[in-house]
């Protein structure tokens, strides 16, 4: 009697542990990123259905924070997401930071990256996908300023457009962590000459 019990419980725990690894990764979702941002929110800033669309987790796992108060109002702070099973393998990074170069992104153009579109004014931006991607990566990087954000998604949901994800979740977030202290300064004016 007592194997049977011992059987049972492990055909419970069998059945529990194969129902949750299923229970994260949803069925390919080519639903298009919501084109407004709307909560339920991921590090108060990221909406939580656009990253499960993208990355094809349901409820993963999410560190990290924004601080739009420092860095001269510039902003700077991270937000890493999470596969919940496993080793938790991080699946995709959000980063704002106050050490932006317009130059970066007009590198990566140049070695063949896409421009972005202008998303925030006076914004200058670039994604891509590396051409041997296993995982469905793709990347957008964003500078306004000295403002930089960066979208790294490590691991896509398969059959998705990853760029076209990385660039949605660019035009919901950035108007959101990129604020206007960002803005590049304007060249003085030139002293007035005396006639």
């Amino acid at each position: 009697m007592r194997a049977i019990r011992l059987a049972i419980l492990a055909l419970s725990a069998t059945a529990l542990a194969t129902t949750a690894c299923q229970s994260e990764h949803e069925p390919t979702n080519h639903t298009p990123l919501p084109a407004l941002a709307a909560p339920p929110y991921i590090c108060d800033y990221i909406p939580l259905r656009a990253v499960e669309l993208m990355t094809g987790l349901h409820s993963p796992v999410a560190r990290g924070f924004f601080d739009l108060s420092i860095s001269d109002g510039i902003g700077d702070g991270s937000c890493a997401v999470y596969q919940r099973n496993g080793k938790q393998l991080k699946v995709l990074l959000v980063d704002l930071s106050p050490s932006g170069f317009p130059e970066e992104v007009e590198e990566n153009i140049r070695l063949g990256a896409s421009p972005l579109p202008e998303i925030v004014p006076g914004s200058i931006g670039s994604y891509f996908e590396p051409p041997d991607s296993k995982d469905n990566e793709a990347s957008a990087l964003l500078v306004r300023g000295k403002a930089a954000l960066s979208i790294r998604l490590e691991v896509g949901a398969e059959d998705r457009d990853n760029m076209a994800d990385v660039v949605a979740l660019m035009k919901l977030i950035a108007p959101k962590l990129i604020t206007d202290a960002s803005a590049p300064s304007k060249s003085p004016s030139p002293a007035p000459t005396k006639g």
